[in-house]
């Protein structure tokens, strides 16, 4: 594990630095599941949250996106899905069968492509219709499995598809990576999404994570056919809040039914899709989290 000074160490300041000993009242337990996420976590060069206040705006799909775009761009990438009670990511990426296992005392992602593997509470489910019914606890603890105990190796990137809301899943991953790079936060424009996306903005700040940038989804609706351009959701709502929130603004991304349709079918559409409105839209989007790479001198 690298050295730390612990004077200047952003990881002690927020979660309890493992190399300088147990915390008061950290059972010795507690302290070893510490270390070990500790030191799975220095292989991992970028942390990033994706982020919703709103159920229903897509975060999911921009989140399965974001990972696979990172990976086409030859990045190392780990995408965990915390969503406990309603896991999409293996449908999501055509994962449904998989199971996961334990080899060597680590838990074994699933591997969507050689540079992109994944885990979700999806891979423990004995069926899609088991409801996971978990209290506060149960969760954090499993989530801190999925961070310490799977075998990510070497990444570039990890993603964390997050649940809505503000609750114990956001507030765990935020917590327990300590040092995360950010969090993509996802709204849809219209006033009431907004209204609620705007929460997780003051809960990042709330917790000293930085907010890279607001992704509007479903942002106009633009017409095969003829080419023009229809705000379903009424426009801008998601730019504006970045504006008085003074948050950056990563861009709009249109619907698309192929977007539905590559996500029933568990095809990226980040993959299959990338030249058309919404790919192209996906990919300006997502660009300044690639830039974080990017701008690492052992990476470009």
């Amino acid at each position: 594990m690298p050295s730390c000074d612990h004077d200047t160490c952003k990881s002690c300041a927020k979660t309890g630095c493992a190399q300088h000993g147990q915390m008061a009242g950290e059972s010795a337990e507690q302290y070893e599941g510490r270390l070990r996420l500790a030191e799975r976590m220095s292989h991992v060069r970028h942390k990033v949250l994706v982020l919703s206040g709103k159920g229903g705006v897509g975060k999911s799909t921009v989140a399965a996106n974001l990972a696979v775009f990172l990976a086409l761009q030859g990045r190392r990438v780990g995408l965990l899905d915390v969503d406990v009670h309603g896991p999409s990511i293996p449908t999501l990426l055509g994962l449904e069968s998989y199971s996961a296992y334990v080899q060597d005392g680590c838990i074994v992602p699933a591997e969507a492509a050689a540079n992109l593997h994944v885990m979700s509470v999806g891979f423990l489910l004995k069926d899609r219709d088991t409801a996971v019914i978990w209290r506060g606890p149960m969760k954090i603890g499993v989530i801190q499995q999925f961070l310490r105990d799977t075998e990510w190796g070497d990444l570039d990137f990890l993603v964390v598809d997050c649940p809505p809301g503000t609750g114990d899943e956001p507030l765990s991953v935020a917590q327990s990576l300590g040092d995360a790079d950010g969090a993509v936060v996802v709204t849809t424009p219209q006033h009431v999404a907004v209204n609620d996306v705007r929460k997780s903005i003051m809960f990042c700040r709330k917790v000293n994570l930085p907010v890279l940038g607001v992704i509007e989804n479903m942002s106009g609706f633009v017409c095969p056919h003829c080419g023009e351009t229809s705000d379903i959701f009424t426009r801008g709502g998601g730019e504006a809040m970045c504006t008085e929130l003074a948050v950056p603004f990563l861009g709009r991304i249109p619907i698309d039914p192929g977007i539905v349709t590559a996500g029933d079918r568990g095809e990226p559409f980040a993959y299959l899709k990338s030249k058309t409105p919404a790919g192209l839209a996906m990919t300006a989007a997502f660009g300044p989290i690639l830039a974080l790479a990017d701008q690492d001198p052992a990476l470009a």
